[in-house]
């Protein structure tokens, strides 16, 4: 388990996803998704920024979700734009964000990650 933090996870199948989601909602913590598509150049441009922030909260899950991939992930979340960041907690959206803005980012997930887990 432990190996999993401070990764995103890439999920290809829906049984991948819906397994990842389960585990996190175990144990309790907050998952970040990133719904990305490999012709999306602001997704190109802010996946090392997502990886960048795994490493540096790693109370939270990052996954990242390929929108042709997995298109039944997508329209079950109504994920409308590229990249879509969704932020789940206890299988509930608390927060949707969109577009490649770093500061926004990490602002969301200082937000909801709180700075307990960003200083451990």
């Amino acid at each position: 388990m432990a190996a999993e933090e401070g990764v995103v996870i890439a999920c290809h199948t829906k049984e991948e996803f819906d397994t990842q989601m389960r585990k996190a909602k175990d144990a309790g913590k907050l998952v970040i998704i990133d719904f990305t598509a490999s012709w999306c150049g602001p997704c190109r441009f802010i996946a090392p920024v997502f990886v960048e922030y795994a490493k540096k909260f790693p109370g939270a899950v990052f996954l990242k979700v390929d929108v042709d991939e997995l298109k039944e992930v997508a329209g079950e979340y109504e994920i409308e734009a590229m990249p879509t960041f969704l932020f789940i907690k206890d299988g509930k959206k608390i927060d949707t964000f969109v577009g490649a803005r770093k500061d926004n980012l990490q602002a969301s997930i200082e937000k909801h990650v709180g700075a307990a887990s960003a200083s451990a």
